[in-house]
């Protein structure tokens, strides 16, 4: 930590990662806000330059959409930018979308397809194929872009696949905490702008076991992988041009998952 901080959480039980980082004590602060609540960050924006926006609600499974996804990604996101309206020193916002709010339009994911910033996860398919939590962050960032275009905000998207490698907070999430160090460039490369699809690779789930086989051979019964081949080519791929231009230089995927599981041996979540 090399500038002064503020996190917002929600749960002191879930700090203790964030206390002990270096420089803490002296240049991080942590708030209580609720993404649901208007006029919850007003204390945490007062006075910064640039305000990261992490938090949405990443769940696979759920019973009331509405209410467990779209309105803490919508509402959230707009309590969020209300606050950072209100700050005169702000220069930019950057909001955390998602890959999943690029890849599920009406365009075909074909092989030979690369996807890139101009793709936008249709709401209407969304909503038809019930993929709840791309509808989340779709809706979300047209609220965002709305609202920055009304109150003159500037405004930068990170759009992440899944994330791997090792991650700060003792337990286990669906992403990483990893994105953070990208998020940090967007605000300082004065060239930033609209949308990051951060995807180093498309790669299949036979060749991730495959690499886990050749790195950890003692890992469970990976004999089922071992002869199966990977001929078809991938259904698409995505664009690494506008990311990279950003500055990011992606880990290969090698390193990543050997990352990834020692981290989770580390924290005593793997055992071999």
């Amino acid at each position: 930590m090399n500038s002064n901080s503020k996190y917002v959480v929600n749960d002191p039980n879930k700090t203790q990662h964030l206390l002990a980082l270096d420089g803490a004590k002296e240049r991080l602060s942590l708030f209580e806000a609720n993404l649901t609540v208007e006029g919850s960050f007003d204390s945490a924006v007062d006075g910064c330059l640039c305000v990261f926006h992490t938090a949405s609600p990443v769940l696979l499974s759920v019973d009331d959409p509405q209410t467990q996804l779209i309105d803490p990604a919508v509402k959230g996101t707009l309590n969020v930018l209300k606050s950072a309206a209100k700050v005169q020193s702000l220069k930019r916002v950057v909001l955390t979308s998602s890959m999943s709010a690029v890849m599920f339009g009406s365009r075909l994911l074909e092989h030979g397809v690369i996807m890139d910033e101009t793709w936008f996860s249709d709401p209407l398919i969304c909503e038809q194929k019930k993929l709840w939590y791309p509808l989340s962050k779709i809706l979300a960032e047209d609220a965002a872009v709305k609202f920055a275009n009304e109150n003159g905000l500037e405004l930068v998207f990170i759009n992440p696949g899944y994330v791997i490698g090792p991650f700060f907070q003792p337990t286990l999430n669906i992403t990483s905490e990893g994105i953070m160090s990208l998020i940090k460039n967007a605000f300082e490369n004065p060239e930033a702008n609209g949308r990051y699809c951060m995807v180093g690779n498309v790669v299949r789930s036979i060749e991730i076991m495959k690499i886990v086989e050749k790195l950890y051979p003692s890992l469970g019964d990976s004999k089922r992988y071992k002869d199966e081949k990977c001929d078809e080519p991938l259904p698409y791929n995505v664009s690494r041009e506008k990311a990279e231009s950003l500055g990011v230089n992606f880990t290969p995927v090698e390193v990543s998952i050997k990352d990834t599981i020692e981290s989770l041996k580390e924290k005593n979540l793997l055992s071999f």
